[in-house]
C-alpha cells in the first residue's frame, strides 16, 4: 500500500502526536508498505532537511521560537500538493492524523482524487483550546465556519459551535476514525462523532525499548526517590501546580523536568532554590526513555486533555510507575501507578484546583515513602507487551486493509 499521511505539523518538530507518526511511518515501512507524509515546512535553526519520505508544504511561521508553522487550505496549497504527488507512487489510502489545516487539506485531498480516509483523532479540541484561551468559544465557532468553507462537500449537514460539532465535521469524510484509548474512543461515540472508533494506541519503539531496558541497571540504584515529569510546559499540562504540590509535599526526593515551553521561567521560580530540582531542557526520544526507565515513578499532571497520555504507557512498558492525575489514563492503564484523588466533583475554579494540589502533593509523599521503602506499584506486563509499535502498526494495517476491502 502507499498511505499518505496528513499532519498539522512536520514530524521533526515537537510533540507527542509527531513522535507517533515517525514510528507509524518506520514501521509501516518495515512492513513492505510506502508512507508519504504531508505537512507544513519547518522554520528557523530546527527546520528539517527536505527528504523522499516528505511534502513540506509552502508555511507560516506561528510561534515565537518557529519550531511550528502553519499551512493554509486553499487552491494554491492543493496545486502543490497535486504536482508534487505526482512524482509519486499511486496512493491507496490517505490517513489524515490532524485536527486543523493538516485536516482540512488531506480531506481536500481525498475528496478531488476519490480515496478513503482513515482519521486518527489525537486531540480533544474542545479541552485544548479552552486551556491556551479565555476566548474559546469564539474561537471554536470560528473553527466550524472555516471548516464548513474549506471542506464545502464534506460535512456539509453537520451544524453546531463546539468542538465536537468541528470532529463531526471532519470524521464526515472519513470511511473509519481511530483514537489512541479506550476513554477517547467512547467519548467521540457518546458525541455522536463517529460509530465505531478503532482504538489503537501509540506505541515505542520496539528496538528502541528492548536497548533502554538493557542499557537499565538490574537493580535500584542507591539514593533518595527520584520522580520525573515530561511534556510542553504549558497550562493544559499543569506544570505549575504539579511543582507548587511538589514543594508543598515536602518529600525527600529529586526531580528531573523534560521538555521546554512558555512556562519554563515561572516554572524555575516556583522550586528556586529547592534542592534536587533539575531541568533538562529538551531531550532527543532515546535520551527522554533513557530517563524515564532511570526514574523511580513519573508523573503525569495534566486533567481531562489528554487523548491518551503517552508518557505513562512510556514508562510502563520500560518498568517505571507513575503518578496519575487524570483519572481515565489511571483506568486505561489497569494498575502498577498511585492514582491522585480528583477534587469535589462541587468544587470550581480556585477551590478545585487547591484540591487537586493538596490531593497531588499527598500522593506524592506517599509515593516518595513507598519508593524508599521497597513497596513501590508495579506496571501491568500486558500494557507493556501492547504498547510496542509493532503491535499497533499490525492493528493499524487492519483497519487499512477493512477500509480497502469495503470499496
Amino acid at each position: 500500500m502507499h498511505i499518505v499521511f496528513f499532519g498539522d505539523q512536520h514530524l521533526d518538530s515537537l510533540g507527542g502526536a509527531q513522535v507517533s507518526m515517525r514510528l507509524q511511518r518506520e514501521f509501516l515501512e518495515r512492513a513492505g508498505h510506502t508512507v508519504t507524509v504531508v505537512a507544513p515546512k519547518m522554520h528557523g535553526p530546527r527546520a528539517a532537511v527536505p527528504t523522499s519520505a516528505y511534502v513540506d508544504l509552502p508555511s507560516m511561521p506561528i510561534t515565537l521560537d518557529r519550531e511550528y508553522s502553519m499551512t493554509w487550505p486553499g487552491r494554491a496549497t492543493d496545486r502543490f500538493l497535486d504536482r508534487a504527488m505526482t512524482r509519486r507512487p499511486p496512493v491507496d489510502l490517505v490517513h489524515v492524523q490532524a485536527d486543523f489545516w493538516g485536516a482540512f487539506i488531506g480531506h481536500r485531498f481525498a475528496q478531488r482524487h476519490g480515496l478513503p480516509v482513515v482519521h486518527t483523532m489525537h486531540n480533544r479540541v474542545d479541552v485544548g483550546i479552552a486551556a491556551v484561551t479565555p476566548l474559546h468559544r469564539p474561537v471554536l465557532a470560528f473553527l466550524n465556519v472555516w471548516r464548513h468553507r474549506a471542506l464545502r462537500g464534506v460535512g456539509d449537514a453537520v451544524a453546531g459551535r463546539d468542538g465536537w460539532a468541528f470532529l463531526r465535521g471532519l470524521a464526515a469524510g472519513a470511511s473509519a476514525v481511530t483514537a489512541p484509548s479506550t476513554h477517547f474512543a467512547r467519548r467521540l461515540e457518546q458525541h455522536g462523532v463517529f460509530e465505531p472508533v478503532d482504538v489503537v494506541w501509540n506505541g515505542i519503539d520496539d528496538d528502541l525499548r528492548d536497548a533502554t531496558i538493557a542499557a537499565a541497571p538490574a537493580e535500584r540504584e542507591p539514593g533518595r526517590p527520584r520522580f520525573v515529569w515530561l511534556g510542553r510546559m504549558s497550562p493544559e499540562k499543569r506544570l505549575l501546580p504539579f511543582l507548587e504540590a511538589f514543594v508543598a509535599s515536602g518529600a525527600d526526593a529529586e526531580l528531573e523536568i523534560i521538555g521546554g515551553g512558555g512556562q519554563r521561567a515561572a516554572a524555575e521560580r516556583i522550586v528556586a532554590g529547592r534542592d534536587g530540582v533539575r531541568f533538562a531542557g529538551r531531550l532527543t526520544y532515546a535520551q527522554t526513555l533513557a530517563r524515564i526507565a532511570a526514574a523511580d515513578a513519573l508523573v503525569q499532571t495534566s486533567i481531562g486533555f489528554e487523548t491518551q497520555g503517552m508518557t505513562p504507557f512510556e514508562a510502563a512498558t520500560l518498568g517505571t510507575p507513575s503518578v496519575i492525575c487524570d483519572p481515565d489514563i489511571a483506568a486505561e492503564l489497569g494498575g502498577g501507578l498511585w492514582a491522585v484523588p480528583d477534587a469535589d466533583a462541587t468544587a470550581h475554579g480556585r477551590e478545585q484546583e487547591a484540591q487537586r494540589t493538596a490531593a497531588l502533593a499527598e500522593t506524592l509523599r506517599r509515593a516518595a515513602s513507598d519508593i524508599a521503602a521497597g513497596t513501590a506499584p508495579t506496571p501491568v506486563p500486558e500494557v507493556a507487551e501492547a504498547f510496542r509499535q509493532s503491535s499497533r502498526t499490525a492493528a493499524m494495517i487492519r483497519v487499512y486493509e477493512r477500509v480497502l476491502a469495503a470499496r
